[in-house]
């Protein structure tokens, strides 16, 4: 008789913007039990997990566009408040969550979960973690998400530092999972392209200041002035009125309205993936996009021309042998990444340790599922006796008790938003992003006088 087909996993992933969402799909297809490194997130669905995906209703609510740019396609997606996810969670059976939230959000959904679940004697495995390097805000981030079944770091180093953290607060460190970026892997780079293609990775929040961010968009014109024989291109993140995981108040498209650039300048978007295909010098100040870069031997620069700061995220690059200016760039330096910093970043993975970085995740999984009596209640460090002053205001942003239970008056949609609500909605978010991105810069600034 032929062997019988193995029922495939049922994951649910919730996602707060795009990124998370690439993060959150692409882990999910990882991680799920039974699937290998061969059988990777663009394969077709039968060989996949079942994956059901939810989109957190805020202001970083993926578009279509962004959808289709990330490339994972889902058995379902929709859009959800809080309190819905959470009731479809009570009310779905699931082996897997992933939790593709910033961190408060994270927290927000254990409590509620917590809750949610309270009665049944079954529950998924719930995995949670970051989408890129993690350089600000290590034990708030990492504390916010403590009490998910796995806590998945990036590389080496990460776990390290995120044991050390849950360690150093008295918590339990056991859920502390080294992995990888989900989102590595392409073809490495083999050479020269004809035209030689440089591209500028630009990121929303990073730098912040109207000045920096035109320095860097005039260094990158005067590059390709200088260099008429090759394409430079500006990757950006998003087009205007879209919004991403971080706020950008000074996009470029703006900027760049006010110079003439040269022919060989271009604006583009899409799957950095893809872009990556074509790019024989990565340059960046801090994006993840480094990392893809890295892990396909694309010569990459993280610059220096804003000094090496934490507040620019490049400080996380020291000592990997990229750091570099435009002017020693335009001088013709190649940077020579340093081999054990990008063997510590889970990155450059050579000897196939790329291809099993999620097997340790995956066992432990199955393990979970395979637990006598089910999985024990989520248990997160936060509670309202450990963090009386600061738990409560964390669960209220998302319409929870301090016990997990939804407020009353908390939204919860159960149709479709009618064409009112569409057209409120929207106008609510336009608003929104005039505010950020004109009007609260211009207060900043006011206040600088």
């Amino acid at each position: 008789m032929p062997a019988s087909t193995p029922k495939r996993p049922r994951i649910a992933v919730l996602a707060d913007s795009d990124t998370r969402w690439k993060w959150g799909a692409l882990t999910a297809h990882r991680i799920a039990p039974g699937q290998s490194m061969e059988t990777g997130p663009r394969e077709s669905a039968q060989v996949g997990p079942a994956l059901d995906g939810f989109l957190l209703r805020g202001r970083a609510t993926p578009t279509p566009r962004q959808l289709e740019e990330v490339g994972v396609r889902a058995d379902s997606l929709r859009e959800v408040t809080a309190v819905e996810f959470l009731r479809t969670m009570a009310e779905e059976s699931y082996d897997v969550l992933v939790l593709a939230l910033v961190g408060g959000g994270v927290q927000a959904m254990l409590h509620g979960l917590g809750r949610a679940w309270q009665n049944r004697t079954a529950r998924p495995v719930v995995v949670t973690g970051y989408v890129g390097v993690v350089y600000e805000k290590l034990a708030d981030g990492l504390l916010l998400r403590h009490g998910a079944d796995l806590v998945l770091a990036n590389s080496r180093q990460d776990a390290d530092r995120f044991r050390s953290v849950y360690e150093g607060v008295g918590a339990d460190a056991s859920s502390v999972t080294e992995v990888a970026l989900p989102f590595l892997g392409g073809a490495p780079y083999e050479g020269e392209h004809d035209p030689y293609t440089v591209v500028f990775a630009a990121q929303p929040s990073v730098p912040e200041s109207r000045k920096d961010r035109a320095y860097l968009l005039d260094r990158l014109v005067r590059h390709a002035r200088e260099h008429p024989e090759r394409e430079v291109l500006l990757k950006l993140r998003s087009k205007p009125g879209e919004h991403t995981t971080h706020i950008e108040e000074l996009p470029y498209q703006k900027l760049v309205q006010r110079l003439d650039p040269p022919a060989n300048f271009r604006l583009v978007y899409g799957n950095m993936g893809e872009v990556l295909d074509r790019t024989d010098l990565l340059v960046t100040v801090s994006s993840t996009a480094a990392l893809e870069s890295l892990h396909r031997r694309i010569p990459t620069v993280l610059l220096t021309d804003l000094g090496v700061r934490e507040a620019l995220g490049n400080h996380h690059f020291v000592g990997s042998g990229c750091l570099a200016s435009w002017d020693q760039l335009d001088a013709g330096h190649r940077p020579a990444p340093d081999e054990e910093w990008v063997a510590r970043q889970g990155v450059v993975a050579g000897g196939g340790s790329y291809e099993s970085a999620f097997d340790a995740a995956r066992e432990r999984i199955t393990k979970l599922l395979d637990r006598p009596g089910g999985l024990p209640p989520l248990a997160p460090y936060y509670t309202p006796v450990t963090a009386p002053g600061y738990l409560p205001g964390i669960l209220a942003r998302h319409h929870l008790g301090p016990d997990g239970t939804p407020l009353p008056g908390a939204p919860a949609a159960d149709r479709e938003p009618g064409p009112v609500r569409q057209i409120v909605r929207r106008a609510a978010r336009g608003a929104y992003r005039h505010g950020v991105q004109r009007v609260a810069p211009v207060i900043r600034r006011m206040g600088e006088l």
